[in-house]
């Protein structure tokens, strides 16, 4: 299995996006891991310098789909308020992270992501906050946060 064979069953145009992410991780640090899963291959780019994955591709009901690790989401918090209605919508509707009521009910390596949106304050779960389908609309702001979440990690490794 090679990122080629990932390539064939992403839609044609978006495959120049997964190109150019993979392109971007590759030469800023990031080491590539590739498994499937039911709905296809899950890609991962793992931030060598703090061994903490950065983002993955997924697919959802045949949509690929982009996991941000936003760890460092309080460092460049603006962000979030240009994103388009959509985007933030998927935010909020993100569940909870359970760490912070039930901590025994959630995954360990989680942790949780604490950070305001407007005037809100979220407790978001880090495997489902930052989830987003790929679309010409979405593109450019997936890209800015992964450059954004990528440059605070250098920043702190």
């Amino acid at each position: 299995m090679d990122f080629e064979d990932f390539i064939i069953s992403v839609e044609p145009q978006y495959q120049g996006f997964a190109r150019s992410v993979n392109d971007y991780m590759l030469h800023n640090g990031c080491a590539l891991k590739m498994a499937t899963a039911k709905n296809g291959y899950v890609i991962s780019y793992q931030y060598k310098a703090m061994k903490r994955v950065v983002m993955n591709f997924i697919f959802r009901k045949k949509k690929l789909v982009v996991r941000v690790y936003g760890d460092h989401i309080g460092e460049y918090p603006e962000f979030l308020e240009a994103m388009p209605d959509g985007m933030r919508l998927s935010i909020q509707a993100a569940p909870s992270c359970k760490r912070f009521d039930t901590p025994p009910k959630c995954n360990s390596k989680c942790g949780g992501y604490v950070f305001n949106l407007g005037n809100t304050q979220y407790q978001k779960c880090r495997y489902s906050c930052f989830m987003f389908i790929v679309n010409d609309e979405s593109i450019p702001f997936i890209t800015a946060h992964i450059e954004k979440e990528l440059a605070a990690r250098a920043a702190t490794a």
